[in-house]
């Protein structure tokens, strides 16, 4: 399923809803860490493609299926953010009084797996999160360790 993007900021609230109803219809409990990190890293994938290409965006989930026998196919979400611009994502240092720059190392921390491949004039940078995985070392603020334990985040949910 996929979801297309327009180069504006208002979009990242839209990915983040369409996110959550995708989920919803999966059997995904909104309370999940599961479905709270992953409603993160649409946010951080989403705005990175508006704010730094300015050039729409595809944003795409693929969510755990269930066979005819009812037995999970596969317990991995992935998420994939494609936009026209062949500028690959650079995971950036900055300082703790800076209020952004810290997108790709939050995706690093939250996700289980994550990379980016050129496509076509663009490229697709995608994470993929294990449904069954135990939190990792450092994922805090999905798992409720609050903001606290990254320093210098801040974040809007919407």
């Amino acid at each position: 399923m996929q979801l297309e993007i327009r180069p504006d900021p208002a979009e990242v609230g839209r990915a983040r809803r369409w996110a959550r109803s995708r989920l919803a219809g999966s059997g995904i409990a909104a309370d999940e860490p599961l479905a709270e990190t992953l409603i993160l890293l649409v946010s951080e994938l989403v705005t990175n493609a508006v704010v730094h290409t300015g050039c729409p965006a595809v944003l795409r989930l693929s969510l755990p299926g269930v066979d005819r026998e009812g037995v999970e196919e596969s317990a991995t979400v992935r998420l994939e953010v494609a936009d026209a611009s062949d500028r690959a994502p650079v995971p950036r240092c900055v300082g703790t009084d800076a209020t952004g720059g810290r997108g790709l190392a939050l995706v690093d921390g939250l996700a289980d797996r994550w990379g980016w491949s050129p496509e076509g004039a663009g490229k697709r940078i995608w994470c993929e999160l294990d449904r069954c995985a135990e939190p990792r070392q450092g994922a805090a603020v999905a798992y409720g360790g609050g903001l606290a334990s990254f320093e210098g985040l801040a974040f809007e949910a919407v």
